[in-house]
């Protein structure tokens, strides 16, 4: 049995302002051009489909021409709800939806309901479990502690039983939570309750592959192979980066291949990458005069610049934009410092003139103390206010 595992997708999500409902759409074509190509017997998708739980209009027209075309194409698609997405949203016509062969798992109701998929080995059970928000699931499942694990060993066992039940040596579980000893990146939502995030990974014990979400970075979650008796668990990542902290991430998804005896095997295929991401540092001119050399390549990526300029230099934005069109964000991180704090403290406990005290914000802010044309500006600033509360 082949299977698909993505998740993270984040429909409607952007990038530092940049929609990147476009290479989303692209994503999912090829999602579906690669399930094609590999004979997956499904596609699972662990979570966070939208990015926010009222995704915008056209992030669900996205998600429902995407699932038409994989219900054509007669693949099944199997997901879950994760801590983005609105599982009552998402779960709206998953009757309907599973009779097309789009299996949705949003609630308590439905973990050990198994979507039963069939090989020339016999019967392969995927159970959903999406994201549990303890507070919200404790009474369901008869939980006492509030945290994570404690709702998730639950609902595993509740899975276990029903696998037990049918007979299903071979099961599979899609799940969205922070597995211990995974490396999140910057651009997750924090899902602690009480201090409690995350899970041991011994709460899956038992299945043949666990395929999670959450976690924005491909990854092996749990002990390491050989470590005593434990599933497969891995963490897809998402596929397209959606920080700069994830620049070095190369983002995949993953196919699992289970054999007769429920032993699996991983492979990462590699997503389409519409913009590498790059982070440069150092002074406007100097930058600017690499953009022909060894930092040509610029011009095709998505940038962050990070200033070292001790004087803030005029447009920079601009003329960043100007050499590398994507450029997103511009962080300032002046080299040295014309003053110590203590000694800026000092003078400005010594001004008593308003355009004094005004210029000594301006050197603090920008590096370098203010010139004529700043003083100009700040002493018609400071009589306009001063003959305004003069006439009050």
């Amino acid at each position: 049995m082949r299977l698909i595992h993505t998740s993270d997708w984040h429909l409607g999500r952007t990038l530092h302002g940049e929609n990147l409902l476009a290479y989303q759409d692209s994503f999912l074509r090829w999602l579906l051009d690669e399930a094609v190509r590999q004979r997956a017997g499904a596609v699972l998708v662990a979570g966070d489909i939208y990015d926010r739980a009222v995704p915008p209009l056209d992030a669900v027209r996205l998600l429902d021409a995407t699932l038409l075309r994989f219900a054509q194409a007669r693949i099944p698609v199997i997901l879950i709800s994760g801590n983005h997405d609105s599982a009552i949203r998402l779960g709206f016509g998953a009757g309907l939806s599973e009779a097309a062969g789009i299996h949705l798992r949003t609630s308590v109701a439905d973990l050990a309901r198994p979507v039963l998929l069939a090989d020339e080995h016999g019967p392969v059970a995927v159970y959903g479990i999406p994201y549990l928000l303890p507070d919200a699931v404790m009474a369901d499942l008869g939980v006492q502690t509030r945290t994570h694990e404690a709702v998730l060993a639950e609902a595993a066992r509740l899975i276990r039983a029903d696998a037990a039940a049918r007979g299903a040596a071979r099961t599979v579980v899609a799940a969205h939570a922070f597995v211990t000893g995974g490396q999140p990146a910057e651009s997750e939502r924090d899902i602690r309750v009480g201090g409690v995030a995350d899970v041991p990974a011994a709460v899956f014990a038992g299945f043949s592959y666990v395929a999670l979400g959450h976690l924005h970075g491909a990854q092996r979650a749990g002990p390491p192979p050989g470590a005593g008796q434990d599933p497969a668990i891995r963490y897809s990542g998402s596929p397209l980066a959606f920080s700069f902290g994830e620049k070095y991430h190369v983002k995949s998804v993953t196919l699992a291949e289970i054999d007769a005896a429920g032993r699996v095997g991983t492979t990462a295929l590699p997503t389409p990458v519409p913009r590498p991401l790059r982070e440069v540092r150092g002074t406007l001119d100097s930058l600017l005069a690499r953009g022909e050399t060894d930092l040509a390549d610029l011009a095709g990526a998505w940038v962050k610049v990070v200033l070292t300029d001790t004087v803030r230099p005029p447009a920079p934005m601009e003329r960043l934009r100007e050499k590398w069109p994507h450029t997103l964000i511009l962080d300032f991180a002046p080299e040295g410092q014309l003053t110590s704090s203590d000694a800026d403290l000092e003078r400005l406990a010594s001004a008593s003139d308003p355009v004094e005290i005004c210029g000594l914000f301006v050197e603090f802010t920008s590096g370098g103390p203010a010139d004529d044309a700043h003083r100009a500006v700040l002493r018609a600033a400071v009589e306009t206010a001063q003959h305004a509360e003069s006439a009050a």
